[in-house]
């Protein structure tokens, strides 16, 4: 199954290009409790796009910093993205043992969001401008510091 989801990841990713600072991505997906979280209705806000999977230990890490960070501020939101082939239940059971504030969707890793793509690694995090603009990407583990760090230089 890694070696599916690695070959998917290369594939998808070497078919979209590196998204621009001033790309005003869009995000339309269904979180895992049934609802819809559409990117363009965050506007205002600083929304943190956080791709994730279940197997990945800078992941785990790094969702409790994400998680304090987003009770911390009332300007910035989330949106987790697991992204991985597996049961949509056994994404659930997961968050039971490792809860989180904001919403999460699960991503087929064959057919990545088209303005995101796939990510270059896990975890990958966007941070999202309140005027919808890519303000800053990382890929590797954020924590509160590099988060805050990044709204302060983007103001």
């Amino acid at each position: 199954m890694i070696s599916r989801l690695i070959a998917a990841v290369t594939l998808a990713f070497a078919a979209v290009p590196a998204l621009a600072s001033e790309a005003m991505p869009e995000l339309k997906v269904t979180t895992l409790d049934g609802k819809a979280f559409d990117l363009a209705a965050q506007r205002g806000k600083w929304v943190i796009v956080n791709y994730w999977a279940t197997w990945c230990v800078p992941c785990i890490k790094e969702m409790p910093d994400i998680s304090n960070f987003v009770k911390s501020r009332k300007d910035v939101t989330a949106i987790g993205l697991a992204f991985e082939d597996t049961d949509v239940a056994d994404v659930k059971t997961f968050l039971e043992a490792h809860k989180v504030v904001y919403p999460i969707a699960q991503l087929d890793p064959t057919e990545p969001p088209k303005d995101f793509g796939a990510p270059k690694g896990l975890p990958t995090t966007f941070l999202i401008a309140p005027d919808g603009h890519v303000a800053k990407r990382f890929v590797g583990g954020v924590d509160g510091k590099k988060l805050g760090d990044a709204i302060a230089a983007g103001k």
